[in-house]
């Protein structure tokens, strides 16, 4: 394929896909770039280097990212876009058929190469970058945050070693790998420093982390070592409920920089399924560590997610996934359906059930959660909350809008301020009075007048776009499960 020579300093879109472990990758590439020179535009048409990180774990997320690419292909035509690429997880997956189905993409990153991205698009290597998945950034890998400034997500490890019959990670993303204790609190400093209150923990899988390190640091030893920095609010993200052990619960009740707050991937109940998932730990096991969870860490918002129409889920398997739900009482669910993917043991199980089966099943645990998650929202309504403001609500003028500690960036609800001042990025301490499903209302604690956001807004360091995306269907066997 014949490249065009891009300018000194060409002018560059990013728009991430996926998950905030995604994010990173993206800020890794980002970063990259931004100190060769490139300028970061919010519209494609004005982009010359268009750069798609995609995603490739379900096939919801395989679809969104080829729409993303077709339609901004497109700008090679219509836009000032000279070069067109594509990073990430369906690289990764998928390297083969996207060269040959696509002919319009200029260059196909894999998972590992984010750190070559600059050279890549110099022209100095093949149109395909698919290393095998072995790296990870570290505290002095060029990163450009694009989150607002108070928050910022931390990537403490890469890839997985879990079995999970489901997942095609381990495959995208190679074993796992750890990072240092001392290196991920060099760059947690360094984002306090920059303005973060804030820091989300993301891995594949938090709760194995330093297993494959000197020594065998354990997470709640780099928990300990990040209460030295001087963050507001620690939050843990995709803790695998394998390995859990008190000392980790300990820090999470007591550590003063630690959200009260755990995003614990659960998947099932019913032990047919949780076999069939090489999941690693029975239902008894399960009810016990969310018992002890509850029982002491006070006031834990708890999120989990399942997943339906396993291959062999009987209505049995599934009731019990809802008396579970209804049992334990989360404060927060996420429901998706199972997606048949090739390159995993569940692809060829039998007993694949439907997609109306799935379908019907989703929607009443996410109707049974619904009712939950409103009950646990009602009880907040009097109480005080800390509440960190991120600004001028997107609903209107009349309102600002933030988060308290319950509530964790881009998955969770929002808090809008009624009444009072304060700045982006200012933590306030507000009453709660009102309460819808996932989203709550209330005024700045002896404040008088409306809600008005004092001083200009913080800016993000980069912004990373992720539009809605109409496009056809499109004809790749990629698709076709």
């Amino acid at each position: 394929m014949q490249k065009t020579a891009l300018p000194e300093h060409p002018s560059l879109y990013l728009l991430s896909l996926g998950c905030p472990k995604n994010r990173v990758d993206s800020e890794v590439m980002l970063g990259s770039l931004l100190d060769e020179g490139y300028q970061l535009v919010d519209a494609p048409e004005e982009a010359e280097v268009i750069l798609i990180n995609s995603c490739a774990f379900i096939g919801e997320a395989k679809q969104e990212s080829i729409d993303a690419i077709l339609e901004h292909a497109q700008l090679k035509e219509t836009g000032k876009c000279k070069a067109l690429v594509v990073a990430g997880c369906l690289t990764q997956r998928y390297a083969e058929v996207l060269q040959a189905e696509m002919p319009e993409v200029d260059y196909f990153v894999g998972t590992s190469a984010y750190p070559r991205i600059a050279s890549i698009l110099r022209g100095e290597r093949d149109r395909a970058v698919i290393p095998d998945p072995d790296y990870i950034a570290d505290a002095k890998t060029p990163r450009r945050n694009s989150m607002p400034r108070w928050t910022a997500y931390v990537k403490i490890s890469e890839g997985c070693d879990n079995k999970c019959t489901f997942c095609i990670i381990p495959t995208l993303r190679g074993l796992q790998r750890s990072r240092p204790i001392a290196d991920i609190v060099s760059e947690a400093q360094r984002l306090v420093k920059e303005g973060a209150v804030e820091l989300n923990l993301v891995a594949q899988d938090l709760t194995a982390y330093g297993h494959d390190l000197p020594g065998r640091p354990k997470l709640h030893e780099l928990l300990q070592a990040l209460g030295e920095v001087p963050a507001q609010w620690i939050r843990l993200h995709y803790a695998y409920p394998r390995d859990f052990p008190d000392a980790l619960i300990d820090a999470l009740g007591k550590q003063p920089n630690l959200a009260r707050y755990l995003d614990m991937p659960l998947q099932h109940i019913a032990d047919p399924v949780l076999r069939r998932m090489k999941r690693g730990r029975d239902a008894a096991w399960v009810k016990k560590l969310v018992r002890k969870l509850r029982d002491r860490v006070p006031a834990l918002t708890f999120r989990t997610s399942f997943i339906v129409g396993f291959p062999g889920e009987t209505d049995s398997d599934f009731q019990q996934l809802c008396d579970f739900v209804e049992e334990m009482r989360f404060d927060k669910v996420g429901v998706f359906q199972f997606s048949r993917e090739e390159g995993t043991p569940s692809f060829d199980l039998d007993g694949q059930l439907s997609q109306r089966v799935k379908a019907t099943r989703q929607k009443k645990l996410l109707g049974l959660q619904r009712r939950i998650s409103k009950e646990h929202q009602q009880k907040l309504v009097g109480r005080t909350l800390d509440v960190l403001v991120e600004g001028v609500s997107d609903e209107t003028e009349l309102l600002l809008e933030g988060r308290w500690m319950g509530q964790a960036p881009e998955i969770d609800g929002k808090v809008y301020v009624n009444r009072g001042q304060a700045r982006a990025g200012q933590i306030v301490r507000v009453e709660i009075e009102q309460a819808g499903d996932y989203d709550l209302v209330g005024g700045i604690v002896g404040a008088e007048g409306p809600a008005e956001q004092i001083g200009a807004a913080m800016k993000a360091g980069a912004r990373l776009v992720q539009p809605e995306v109409q496009m056809p269907r499109p004809r790749f066997p990629i698709l076709s499960h």
